[in-house]
């Protein structure tokens, strides 16, 4: 990280810049170091430039000219996600920052990150990647602006945007530029995206997408063209794509072929420290809760339509063989501080470890895009066997206590294997195991792709049982999200009504987030489904979604009044009361009350108000009163300033009546 450490190892010049929104951690969990060292592997000298300071290109110049490339990435996140919520709030805390600290990396960090880039040293050239710049490679809808943007690639000026898992890609992007040559020699490389010039000419084999002018106009061309750029994720059949914006285009090649498992073995065996970099003197939420984690495949077939892992990790399972998990269970048994529990063994879905479609030539061809949705794939190998004897070998590695599985479920998989279901039950669950069932409305599910509602009460059974035959208390914790296209207030009065049925109270709410490229985000922005082109209920209001939020959480009194209105709107009043099936009682509860007043004081206090002297108060002293913000003055906002005549009227003597006057108090 510093030009220090790097003539410690003998290094005089730093091949590869690194500029990484995160904080650093040598980790396998994060992509930056995973890239750091398969580089480092190849022969290349890594120099890492960890959140910035994005107003000077001071850090950017911090090893001197990078000998090939600057590499690019806002970090594990959107950087907007990373800093907003739902409501468009700013996050309080940011898990990948030292202390959890926030405003450590800009909004939209790809772009400022490139344009400091390209101003520290001209001619260097800047690739781009991760999960902000790959899923906003085409014109896509920003939430946050609430627009249709054009493609990174020209605001942010890179040369080319890495896009999907990158291991192959870098290192070919380093040969090549090494052996002399320019970074436009690059352009054939699968997984990259470049922008042409207006006098460049598109490729003959392109398909071409609705442009961004269409795309910002007409919503039906949005959906077409999520549709076509969804449809052509498969790297065994996938085609070029291209996108004009006005006078110049985006060119997007295929994608990059998943890895082998040889490849992810040599990977994950590199020799990672799994600790944040020395210079850290705070502790680093993300770190402490995946640095006893091991990651045992990627990717994901399940298509889920408000998720980001299809588009890019692949819809393809890549996994590490057996051997190389337990090797690194082995060496994690030998830190010091390690305490012999493995807090997770898996990945985007523990139990698709080794799962792959059975007729490699039906997958060649395939344009499905999801294997479960809206069944299982005949085709699809769901054979848990692998995952459950790697679970097994792993728990009896010397020096190891427990191995959780808190990696996500599919609960329409493990129903498929009521073994894997009791082996995970009695062996591998802390107490508690999160599982993601999302709603209980049949067409929202649809719209998510995901599995039928009784799937989640098959799984939720097979575990009590499991449990309670292991004689342990061990309890399911559903994640569900408010606010999804197709989720109305009456879906969710349906999903309230299941939730107090079986004694269900979320803790934690979530709350849909468009984010790009998502065929979700499609459904938001457009109101129609892209691949239907029917028309999906959208839930755009604020208030709105506040009432979806609150029906989740209907058993808190402060959710009381959002609850009831939502009810009465609804024509559900038969859900207010004391019946076993209501969802909240008749009369409100105290707490409601406070929390309503509270609100009230709140929204009415401060500059909104005036202060009314106390009786007998000198007209033309200073009093306390008069000198507070919050006194009426001709500055104050609604106030008026008096006419002559009104100044010459005496004041009162405090006798005044009036409704809720009081001397001296707000009114």
């Amino acid at each position: 990280m510093s030009m220090v450490e790097a003539r410690a190892r003998g290094w005089d010049e730093i091949d590869v810049v690194f500029v990484t929104g995160d904080a650093y951690i040598d980790h396998p969990s994060f992509a930056m170091s995973i890239l750091g060292r398969v580089l480092e592997a190849a022969g290349y000298r890594i120099g890492i430039v960890s959140q910035p300071n994005w107003h000077s290109c001071e850090d950017w110049q911090r090893f001197g000219r990078p000998r090939l490339f600057f590499a690019i990435s806002a970090g594990n996140m959107d950087s907007m996600i990373n800093h907003y919520t739902a409501n468009k709030k700013v996050r309080n805390d940011d898990a990948y920052s030292p202390g959890g600290r926030i405003g450590l990396r800009p909004d939209r960090a790809t772009l400022a990150y490139c344009q400091r880039a390209r101003q520290a040293y001209k001619g260097v050239p800047v690739i781009a990647g991760g999960v902000e710049a790959s899923l906003r490679r085409l014109a896509h809808y920003d939430y946050w602006s609430d627009k249709v943007r054009r493609s990174i690639l020209f605001d942010s000026k890179a040369d080319l945007v890495g896009f999907g898992m990158g291991e192959n890609s870098i290192v070919e992007i380093a040969r090549r530029l090494e052996a002399g040559e320019t970074v436009k020699d690059l352009r054939d490389m699968r997984g990259v995206a470049y922008a042409l010039g207006a006098s460049e000419s598109i490729p003959e084999d392109a398909l071409e997408l609705p442009t961004y002018e269409q795309v910002c106009s007409d919503k039906v061309a949005f959906s077409l063209a999520t549709r076509m750029i969804h449809n052509e994720t498969n790297p065994l059949n996938a085609r070029r794509l291209v996108q004009r914006h006005d006078k110049q285009a985006v060119v997007c090649n295929v994608p990059a072929l998943p890895i082998s498992q040889e490849a992810m073995d040599r990977i994950y065996g590199l020799p990672y420290t799994r600790k944040p970099h020395p210079s850290y003197t705070e502790p680093i939420p993300a770190f402490n809760m995946i640095k006893n984690s091991v990651t045992i495949m990627r990717g994901c077939f399940g298509g889920c339509t408000f998720c980001s892992i299809t588009a890019h990790q692949g819809r393809v399972i890549q996994s590490r063989s057996k051997e190389s998990v337990l090797n690194e269970i082995r060496e994690m048994t030998k830190d010091s501080d390690f305490k012999g529990i493995v807090s997770d063994i898996g990945g985007p879905t523990a139990n698709m470890y080794q799962m792959r479609c059975t007729r490699p030539e039906v997958e060649a061809m395939c344009r499905r895009q999801s294997c479960v949705h809206p069944k299982v794939c005949k085709l699809l190998g769901v054979d848990h066997t692998p995952v459950i004897q790697l679970m097994r070998e792993a728990r009896n590695v010397p020096g190891i206590k427990k191995v959780l599985v808190a990696s996500g479920i599919r609960m329409d998989l493990a129903r498929q294997s009521p073994e894997y279901i009791e082996e995970l039950t009695q062996h591998h669950v802390g107490g508690h195991l999160k599982v993601a069932p999302e709603h209980v409305d049949p067409d929202v599910l649809f719209k998510m792709r995901k599995p039928a509602n009784d799937d989640f009460e098959f799984f939720t059974d097979k575990f009590k049982d499991a449990s309670s035959k292991a004689g342990k208390k061990q309890y399911i914790i559903p994640y569900f999200i408010a606010s999804h296209p197709g989720s109305s207030i009456e879906s969710m009065i349906e999903l309230a009504v299941f939730l107090k049925r079986n004694g269900y109270k979320p803790d934690q709410v979530q709350d849909f987030i468009p984010a790009p490229l998502d065929v979700a985000t499609s459904m938001y922005y457009t109101g129609l489904d892209p691949f239907s082109l029917k028309e999906v209920y959208i839930a755009r209001a604020l208030r709105d979604r506040k009432s979806q939020r609150a029906l989740m959480q209907f058993f808190k009194p402060e959710n009381y009044f959002e609850v009831r209105d939502a009810l009465r709107e609804a024509g559900r009043s038969d859900l207010i009361g004391e019946g076993c099936d209501c969802l909240i009682p008749s009369k409100p509860p105290k707490e409601a009350i406070d929390r309503r007043r509270d609100d009230a004081n709140n929204r009415f206090r401060g500059e909104y108000v005036h202060t009314i002297p106390n009786a007998g108060t000198n007209a033309n002293s200073k009093s306390d009163s008069a000198t507070k913000p919050n006194a009426a003055s001709t500055d104050q906002p609604g106030n008026k300033k008096r006419s002559k005549k009104q100044q010459r009227q005496p004041r009162s003597s405090g006798k005044q009546t009036g409704v809720g006057y009081r001397p001296g108090r707000r009114v």
